[in-house]
């Protein structure tokens, strides 16, 4: 008697985007949903760096027309980071399906599915949905190998010093259950001095906002060893102020002190929700609690690498469940306004109030377009950082029964 042969398994969609090459993932995602749910077109989206249009990623350098961010179906879904089906009338019924590409928090564009109509009921677009957050993966993943994803944001060419300062962020958004974390920075495709930057741990996360002197080239250099020298001495696992003192320390022995860099780090305990500060220079940090919005002040103390050996000392400070954090670069809220006063002055919290509604994500491009605005110019005089973050908090845990030994 012959034996009965066990069918293979058909491999999962997840699996299959794994296996496919870093710049076939377009045409292997058209192929699986064409076979998996009858897909008649399928679109990939990403969000242009300043965060104006999503860019359909089509054959380079040419690409298709975009459309915007932050209107239309595409961008509604872009926005609220929740699908939005779309009814296209046309001599064939259908439904277009619109779902956010998202990686912890960072959002990379629109996968956007044409079906036929009666297709896209809620099963399909939430086995869609799941898909889309695999893709987004695949295509974060994939930048380590191909050129083609970061190529297709672009409306326009990157300055050298741009390119460097995009290639050195930890990406736009983070979220974890304790926190959500947006930010922004402008003038996009010509950026130079300005960063931010994070890192997560089981109990902690650490935020730093860098905003270094200089234009151009020079700049970017400057905040690349800053970062660096941050990262560098974080990794080695020493507290906050002795982070600010090795990277103090790496720019002064590398510039003298011509060069130096403004910076603000932070350091969150996410069980408590105190925050560990440093404030080595100029960016400014707000916190909006409730209805009311105050800045934090925290003590002076010098850039980095401006004098050999500084010392550095911490501050700390609470955040609440529901509190919000805004950290502006000296770009935004030290910009000339026409009174000759500063953006900062009030314009700024008036701009930040009129945002405490939207994400953070939102909230951060919202401030720097309300800059843009205030200012009378699309083309900034001087690069400008904001993040905002949202502090959710932990729940109390339960105490632990102490174990005495005897």
């Amino acid at each position: 008697m012959d034996a009965v042969k066990t069918p293979e398994p058909v491999p999962s969609a997840e699996s299959q985007l794994r296996a496919a090459a870093p710049h076939e993932l377009v045409a292997t995602t058209r192929r699986l949903l064409t076979e998996r749910v009858g897909a008649e077109e399928v679109t990939l989206f990403l969000a242009d760096y300043a965060l104006s249009v999503l860019q359909p990623v089509t054959h380079l350098p040419h690409t298709g027309d975009p459309v915007p961010a932050r209107d239309g179906p595409a961008g509604r879904a872009f926005i609220s980071q929740a699908p939005v089906v779309e009814v296209c009338n046309g001599s064939t019924p259908a439904h277009r399906v619109h779902l956010p590409l998202t990686v912890r928090g960072d959002r990379l564009g629109i996968l956007s599915v044409r079906l036929p109509s009666g297709a896209a009921d809620p099963a399909t677009v939430l086995r869609l949905t799941d898909f889309a957050t695999a893709l987004a993966h695949e295509v974060a993943a994939a930048d380590r190998d191909t050129d083609l994803y970061l190529q297709a944001r672009r409306t326009r060419r990157l300055t050298l010093a741009a390119e460097m300062q995009w290639q050195l962020l930890p990406g736009r958004g983070c979220a974890r259950q304790e926190y959500v974390i947006g930010a922004h920075l402008e003038p996009a495709y010509t950026i130079g001095g300005d960063n931010f930057d994070w890192s997560t741990e089981a109990d902690h996360l650490t935020l730093t906002v860098t905003d270094g002197m200089g234009q151009g080239i020079e700049a970017s250099l400057l905040t690349s060893l800053t970062v660096g020298a941050l990262r560098n001495a974080r990794r080695a696992g020493i507290g906050l102020a002795d982070q600010a003192s090795l990277a103090d320390q790496a720019l002064f022995a590398q510039y003298g002190g011509k060069m130096y860099a403004s910076t603000l780090l932070l350091k969150f305990d996410l069980d408590t929700g105190v925050v560990r500060a440093v404030d080595a220079g100029s960016p400014q940090l707000y916190r909006q609690r409730g209805d009311t919005l105050e800045q934090i002040t925290l003590e002076a103390q010098d850039p980095l690498g401006m004098f050999e050996e500084t010392p550095y000392d911490e501050q700390t400070f609470q955040v609440e469940p529901g509190d919000r954090l805004i950290a502006v670069s000296s770009g935004v809220h030290s910009a000339p306004a026409a009174d000759a006063g500063s953006f900062g002055q009030q314009a700024l919290r008036q701009t930040i109030s009129a945002t405490r509604l939207e994400n953070p994500h939102e909230a951060a491009r919202a401030i720097i377009s309300g800059l843009m605005e205030h200012c009378g110019s699309g083309d900034l005089a001087a690069d400008a950082a904001v993040v905002c973050l949202d502090w959710n908090g932990r729940e109390t845990k339960e105490p632990r029964h102490r174990v005495n030994a005897h």
